[in-house]
């Protein structure tokens, strides 16, 4: 039998050895040399003829990991355009005056970071000075991500330009008086600068991605030139642990965005101590990156390393700082040179001849002062290399200390980031290191001043006229004028009004239909953004397929499995639907670029999400928080909605609370429509709102959430009423009153008033029957379109009466005059409909799917969760049993008729 440690892997291989004694040279020639130059040298070889292979375009694994050195060697760097000396003095500025906005700021106890722009500087600077296309040239100019903890370097720099004053920057973080700056990137705090909010960490690379590929979906369906754009993100190595920022990273390789760069500032750092104390993050973010498809450029040395890598004929001081773990590479930033001779030099025979070659000052300029990030020659490279990669996005890792100038109390330490302030001294020592023309005398009472070299200066002019060469400054938000989009044919949203007879229909096919009309319209029809999370054929979207297309940059490369039927499945270049795969995260982001393509290109976009409820708000709330910050605009919709209509599928897919979770954004406007007809009046007013002619007062950077539902139910036909449109809109109106809805109740019969929302007002109608029929109660039956909606017209009546203002809130005009007490219920936890109970003035009580969903049929679990029409009747009798219009023996008998 044959030995299996003899069997090579070769003979293991699938792919037939077309020339054995050729394969066997090339393993000899590797044993030779392995025997005769050692494992490392034998390594060294393997590695260059796996890059040169790649090189050559030969189908080969890629190499996921290179050596811990800079992947452009000093001699192939181009040169930097420009006065590196001009630019060196703008960085000094704009790094004191940083330092000195925070500082400042400490007395007030707000906070703030000095050390990560320390860090970053020039990766910043590098690429304002070159890079960074503006808004005023032609295109959309680029997306930038600023990482979120730099901002004060951005706001220095806006300073030093003279679009920021020092009254600004004394009210950094201090934004109540109006004239304040907020901490992070907040477009809707500072919508005139910032563009993107980054700094809930880890939405920043995902949006990014998104971004970069949402303008490649504009180019390609040919509604906006996005050739010249190119989306940059800046990201901490600490915040490449959330899963967020790799979570898409396979998407864009795929996708092949070469106009897409991260820039990974690699300072090892997070916010309590190392990355990867006891590894590398820099060769894991390498293999991860590589592993997606990405180019990798790594930007680790700066030119003082240039003489070690010479003296290097080993190959020992590769591998060493291949050896070495973050953590220790951070303290040999804050030891002595005797302290690293020993430690790392020390560690191999050919280190310790090496170290002898070295001064004690060569080797503290090394390890202290001298990275690939810090130097605008290395990161000029850097991103000139990424900007001319075609085929793949380009991930830039730039290794900096954090804290960098700062000095010796800043530089590396793990406590640096809740580090707020630096003394008078430390920033004397900083001004002499940055050789800034600051005065001791300048420093009154102790007070650090601001530094200006003056507005006609040559540095504040360099810097205007390399911004006007790149296109305007940056970063930048503009709102370019667009005329409002024309309101689609009214045909769409009327064919709602007839009801739908006998047949039944569920609200998330009504929305569906709705949207494949108003698709078909001419003028707005190519706006529409679909955005699905692979569930298209649970919410009934197939049949757009065909007609929208999937949207995929490679066109169709198949014959689809399905393509002699009507409704296939066609992926195509210019198609419309996004559908995502599953991932509510990137759908998420997919609808934030569109959203906000308004502003980012000018292009007024109508996305609109569909997507599980329970998968919407509980799982991607923060970039709802993102979006409302963004000023996007769109409609997200929550289908399957409730907890109690999905039925089977149990706890984790029954939505008995997004409703809550969106009341909380301020942004959203949720509502929860019982019938077609109200869907169609709620996207009609949205689009109007949104995109069309705002009433004065509206804010049109809003974005609306609607629930429905997947439960087929008769649809009726419009009331045909004064003032039903208004409460669609404002949240609430009277649907029927017992006497309209055919019933007779006995004279002076006790009345109760049913407020029911979605899927909740058929039983509160099957309830108004039986109070009728079995206990002599008229019920009148109002839907509640929007809680929230009420809620909010209700908050703004108090704050306009703390003015002195006298307004009634819109839910009381409504139930004026409305007799007996009110009972709610909808297929939410009672929270839902209890936001508006302090402004209704009848008795007040509310039923609603309280606790966890489970599976069963919707009756049981209807019945269960105490909101079926039966349990309704009962708490309608116990609510007038209270008041002494029922007798109270009425409430038992209905309990034992229904079995409760």
């Amino acid at each position: 039998m044959t030995d299996p440690k003899a069997i090579q892997p070769s003979e293991l291989d699938q792919l037939p050895d077309r020339d054995p004694e050729e394969t066997a040279e090339w393993r000899a020639s590797l044993d030779a040399v392995t025997e005769a130059a050692g494992p490392h040298r034998a390594a060294y070889l393997m590695r260059r003829t796996l890059e040169r292979a790649e090189g050559a375009g030969l189908a080969l694994p890629k190499l996921l990991e290179t050596d811990y050195v800079n992947s452009i060697p000093t001699p192939a760097e181009p040169g930097v355009p420009g006065d590196e000396a001009m630019e060196q003095r703008i960085t000094a500025w704009n790094r004191w005056n940083a330092a000195a906005m925070v500082t400042r700021g400490s007395k007030y106890g707000v906070g703030g970071h000095i050390a990560t722009f320390a860090s970053a500087a020039w990766l910043y600077e590098t690429g304002f000075n070159h890079f960074f296309k503006g808004k005023e040239a032609d295109g959309s100019g680029d997306q930038l991500y600023i990482q979120g903890h730099a901002s004060p370097g951005i706001y220095a720099r806006a300073f030093l330009d003279g679009r920021l004053n020092e009254s600004q920057l004394d009210n950094f973080r201090r934004e109540a008086g109006g004239d304040g700056l907020p901490s992070y990137p907040h477009p809707r705090r500072l919508p005139w600068l910032w563009e993107f909010p980054t700094v809930s960490m880890g939405l920043g690379p995902l949006s990014a991605i998104y971004q970069a590929r949402f303008n490649r979906y504009l180019a390609n369906r040919g509604i906006k030139d996005t050739a010249g754009s190119h989306v940059w993100a800046f990201l901490g190595d600490g915040e490449m642990d959330e899963p967020e920022s790799t979570a898409a990273l396979a998407l864009a390789a795929r996708e092949e965005l070469d106009n897409l760069t991260f820039v990974i500032n690699c300072n090892l750092q997070r916010l309590d101590g190392p990355v990867r104390a006891n590894f590398k993050i820099v060769q894991e973010l390498e293999a991860q990156f590589r592993g997606a498809g990405w180019n990798v450029v790594k930007t680790l040395w700066g030119t003082a390393w240039d003489e070690l890598f010479q003296l290097d004929t080993t190959g020992a001081l590769v591998r060493r700082l291949r050896q070495v773990p973050d953590a220790q590479i951070q303290t040999y930033q804050t030891r002595d040179a005797a302290y690293i001779r020993q430690d790392f030099f020390g560690a191999n025979p050919a280190l310790v001849e090496l170290a002898k070659l070295l001064s004690d000052d060569k080797i503290l300029e090394c390890f202290h002062l001298s990275r690939g990030g810090h130097e605008a020659r290395k990161v000029y490279a850097a991103y000139r290399a990424a900007v001319e990669h075609k085929g793949a996005p380009t991930v830039i890792l730039a290794q900096t200390v954090k804290g960098h100038t700062l000095g010796e109390g800043f530089a590396s330490k793990n406590a640096n980031h809740q580090m707020k302030k630096l003394t008078v001294d430390e920033f004397k020592n900083m001004r002499d290191l940055l050789e800034l023309p600051i005065k001791d005398s300048d420093f009154t009472d102790g007070v650090v001043p601001y530094g200006h070299p003056g507005a006609d200066s040559p540095e504040v002019r360099y810097l205007q006229e390399r911004r006007a060469a790149l296109g305007g400054p940056a970063p930048a938000r503009r709102v370019h004028p667009v005329a409002p989009l024309p309101a689609p044919a009214e045909k769409a949203f009327a064919s709602f009004d007839k009801g739908s007879g006998a047949q039944n229909v569920a609200t998330t096919m009504a929305f569906v239909r709705l949207v494949k009309d108003l698709v078909r319209d001419k003028e707005t029809g190519k706006r529409w953004v679909p955005i699905v999370p692979d569930e298209a054929r649970t919410f009934g979207m197939e049949s757009l397929f065909p007609s929208l297309g999937i949207y995929s940059p490679k066109g169709q490369t198949y014959e689809p499995v399905d393509r002699d039927q009507l409704m296939y499945y066609k992926e195509a270049k210019n198609g419309q639907i996004l559908n995502e795969g599953i991932t509510e995260a990137g759908s998420m982001a997919d609808f934030i670029a569109a959203s906000t393509s308004y502003a980012t290109h000018g292009e007024a976009m109508i996305p609109f999400y569909i997507f599980y409820s329970m998968f919407g708000w509980q799982r991607t709330a923060d970039q709802m928080w993102q979006l409302g910050d963004q000023l996007g605009r769109g409609f997200l919709v929550g289908a399957t909605a409730g907890r109690t209509t999905l039925t089977g599928e149990g706890l984790q897919h029954a939505d008995g609370h997004s409703p809550v979770i969106a009341a909380t954004n301020p942004a959203a406007l949720s509502y929860d429509p019982a019938f077609a007809y109200e869907v169609a009046a709620i996207v009609k007013d949205g689009l109007r709102r949104m995109y069309g002619e705002a009433a004065p007062g509206e804010d049109q950077n809003v974005f609306y959430y609607l629930t429905v539902y997947n439960e087929p139910m008769p649809q009726p036909a419009k009331p045909s009423v004064d003032g039903v449109d208004e409460g669609i809109v404002k949240g609430l109106y009277r649907f029927n009153t017992a006497e309209s809805a055919g019933i007779t109740p006995p004279a002076n019969a006790p009345r109760i008033q049913l407020l029911g929302s979605g899927t909740a007002i058929h039983w509160a109608l099957k309830a108004q029957q039986l109070l009728a029929e079995e206990w002599g109660v008229a019920a009148d039956v109002w839907s509640a379109t929007s809680w929230g909606e009420l809620r909010r017209d209700a908050l703004e009546a108090d704050e306009a009466l703390l003015r002195g203002e006298e307004r009634v809130p819109f839910v009381r005009q409504a139930l004026q005059g409305a007799e007996g007490p009110v009972l709610a219920v909808s297929d939410y936890m009672r929270q839902v409909p209890d936001q508006i109970a302090q402004w209704v003035e009848q008795d007040w009580s509310s039923l609603g799917a309280d606790g966890f969903g489970l599976s069963d049929t919707r009756e049981a679990a209807r019945r269960h969760f105490g909101v079926d029409a039966e349990s309704i009747v009962v708490a309608a009798l116990a609510q007038l049993a209270k008041r002494g219009e029922v007798k109270a023996t009425a409430v038992k008998e209905a309990r034992e008729k229904y079995g409760l």
